[in-house]
């Protein structure tokens, strides 16, 4: 578990660098497509979340029906 813990961790550090560098470039005069690129890593980032999320519910989940006395 600490292995996914930190590969979602790195991922989602990375996405939010991305879409905050995104979402300033998108205030430059000009820049067309930055605003929905930095959206769309806002998007990636909820989604790493959520599974992170759901795995440790269901781990925990799965846990306990294992170890049940």
């Amino acid at each position: 578990m600490i292995v996914f813990r930190w590969i979602v961790g790195v991922l989602s550090a990375i996405f939010a660098v991305a879409g905050s560098v995104s979402f300033f470039l998108s205030l430059a005069p000009g820049a067309t497509g930055w605003l929905r690129r930095a959206r769309r890593f806002r998007h990636w980032i909820w989604l790493l979340l959520l599974l992170w999320f759901n795995v440790e519910v269901w781990g925990r989940v799965v846990y306990t029906l294992i170890h049940w006395h």
